[in-house]
């Protein structure tokens, strides 16, 4: 029983980084080829077409870090003028602090005399990291790493968007709108099935539905690029 417990509590932490992974290459993906179909579409050449996308990569790359490291710098401020106050309560009412904790264990299941005993025991050992852990919900597993938050965000948004760049290196000028289209379609095909068995849906589903808002953005840049093509030229 320890055993699968232990199992259980990895895979919920894989999960959580497998889903943002996902979601991360299904924006990269969707973003560059829409950019790159829109393009290709108004008439652009092989050369104009990957310029446009390598741009999009690196603009989408660097939006997610920063968007990332902003959101968690955040997290992480929060967090710290949370464990200071916390740092703080405990020098100075500790006989309160240590009420509190009791509470939460009796919350939790524990009776009076049992989760009184649990908090003196556990205070002796760890105080500030208790209270970070059972009252504030802060553990080394979830503590905000703003750097490595946006390095990901950013590498990851890059595999995603570095697929249909190479579908038009590898193939000829006339037919990158059509195969970018096809190929995404696949890629994102298989992301939402990844998605969706992280989050214990159906294959099919979550396959259909990422497809359906990438065909969408496909399409919607490809009549912008009809569009402007028609006008231009």
């Amino acid at each position: 029983m320890t055993r699968l417990s232990h199992s259980e509590i990895h895979m919920v932490h894989r999960i959580g980084w497998l889903r943002a992974a996902v979601l991360g290459a299904n924006d990269g993906l969707v973003s560059t080829a829409s950019l790159v179909v829109g393009v290709a579409v108004a008439g652009s050449g092989k050369p104009e077409v990957l310029i446009a996308g390598l741009a999009g990569l690196v603009a989408g790359a660097m939006s997610m870090a920063a968007g990332e490291y902003v959101s968690v710098s955040s997290q992480t401020d929060a967090e710290q003028a949370d464990l200071a106050r916390e740092t703080r309560e405990l020098k100075e009412m500790p006989e309160a602090e240590l009420e509190e904790l009791t509470l939460i264990y009796v919350d939790r299941g524990l009776d009076r005399d049992l989760a009184e005993k649990v908090a003196v025991q556990l205070t002796e050992r760890d105080g500030l990291g208790l209270h970070a852990r059972d009252e504030l919900g802060i553990s080394e597993t979830v503590t905000a790493r703003p750097i490595q938050a946006a390095l990901i965000s950013a590498l990851i948004f890059a595999v995603g968007a570095v697929v249909p760049l190479i579908v038009v290196l590898l193939l000829p000028e006339a037919q990158i709108a059509a195969l970018v289209a096809v190929s995404t379609i696949v890629g994102l095909a298989a992301l939402g099935g990844l998605g969706a068995s992280a989050d214990g849906a159906g294959l099919v589903h979550g396959a259909a539905r990422v497809m359906l808002w990438g065909a969408l953005a496909m399409a919607a840049t490809s009549a912008v690029g009809t569009i402007l093509g028609v006008t231009v030229g």
